[in-house]
């Protein structure tokens, strides 16, 4: 007899890939062979997207070769500029994103070739097109202007100088910049999964990130970071361990903890935590963090369950003065890196991702005419 089919594809390996690698059980995180913990706060994003998207950490002339390829890519298409005011007013954030990326791919050049070096340039385009496209459309929906990115400052600085209207401190973007770094990739997790079928049927590019990015919109993949934040804003500062005890006493469920694939804690969140402690002394503002602390406390004494990378990215994306429904673009933001990464790694060793599946419906079922049913 068959074995009985994985719900959720849980351990099935469903592609070889050179680009990240994760162990569960210690909690480690690898970019291309790079431990997470010597690439956060030492690599810069941009540094990142070179290694997953062109196979290696860039030297000094490769990154400023990159970096310029970054600037003359952000510049945006016409059909997609023109259409931005619209979607603004009619989208919410990752709807919007999903229509505004779709856009940009009848404006790309290189848009009807799925070959290795357009592959790498339009990898480059999105990469710096998307939080050109977060900020534009968040100006665009509060009827403002958005400052012009600066072809001197990094996708960090430019993103929270075009969110915030002011020019960020260094640490700031710093902090964010690491942020950036975390999210960028994480092996097999449902949106790539969905690029990586949309590019393995040899479409483009953009349809693949297109599919990404309507994956990530879904609540159990995107979205929890928002979802933190929406929970510690409803929560008393003094009443948190009564709160969160009350909730998971009545079967509800807290966003933030837990992961399919760590069995110990998220090495992601060991950075944000220290992220958001940092920055609520920075600002003199301890509430969320302080909060966090508490609301992690509990949750592992009552569910032996750890913060992942959602957890405490809530406190310090609204530290750095991201609103709260624009926490989701902002890692799409970073994991334009790795999804890019992906359709390139699945376009050069391809075969048509089809699996199987289990039928469990009716048989030998007899046709009636419609007078008869």
């Amino acid at each position: 007899m068959a074995d009985k089919p994985t719900k959720g594809l849980a351990d099935v390996v469903a592609a070889s890939t050179a680009l990240s690698d994760i162990d569960g059980k210690a909690g480690r995180l690898f970019y291309r062979g790079y431990d997470i913990h010597d690439l956060a706060g030492r690599a810069t994003f941009e540094e990142t997207a070179h290694l997953l998207q062109c196979g290696k950490l860039p030297n000094r002339d490769e990154l400023d070769r990159y970096g310029e390829e970054l600037v003359r890519g952000r510049e945006l298409g016409a059909l997609v500029s023109a259409n931005i005011p619209e979607i603004a007013e009619k989208q919410k954030p990752m709807e919007a994103l999903r229509s505004l990326v779709s856009l940009s791919g009848a404006d790309d050049p290189d848009k009807d070739s799925i070959a290795p070096d357009a592959n790498l340039r339009k990898a480059a385009r999105l990469t710096a097109q998307q939080p050109l496209l977060v900020a534009r459309y968040h100006a665009a929906r509060n009827g403002a202007e958005v400052p012009e990115p600066d072809p001197a400052m990094s996708i960090a600085a430019n993103f929270l100088l075009q969110v915030t209207g002011r020019v960020p401190a260094q640490r700031e973007v710093e902090l964010f910049d690491a942020c950036l770094v975390l999210h960028a990739d994480h092996t097999m997790n449902a949106s790539t999964f969905a690029a990586r079928v949309c590019a393995a049927t040899l479409s483009d590019m953009h349809s693949a990130i297109v599919a990404a990015i309507g994956t990530l919109k879904g609540p159990l993949h995107g979205g929890a970071n928002e979802q933190v934040m929406k929970t510690l804003e409803s929560i008393s500062p003094t009443g948190v361990a009564q709160a969160v005890r009350e909730k998971l006493a009545a079967g509800e469920k807290i966003m933030g903890f837990g992961h399919r694939v760590y069995k110990t804690e998220d090495p992601r969140a060991t950075h944000l935590r220290r992220m958001s402690q940092e920055l609520a002394e920075s600002t003199g503002d301890d509430t969320y963090y302080r909060m966090s602390k508490e609301m992690e406390e509990v949750v592992f004494e009552m569910k032996g369950l750890y913060p992942n990378v959602d957890f405490y990215a809530a406190s310090v994306y609204h530290y750095l003065g991201i609103p709260t429904d624009l926490f989701t673009p902002v890692f799409s933001i970073s994991r334009m890196s790795g999804w890019t990464a992906h359709v390139i790694e699945q376009h050069a060793d391809n075969r048509l991702i089809r699996p199987d599946s289990e039928y469990i419906g009716e048989r030998d079922q007899k046709w009636k005419p419609i007078e008869e049913r």
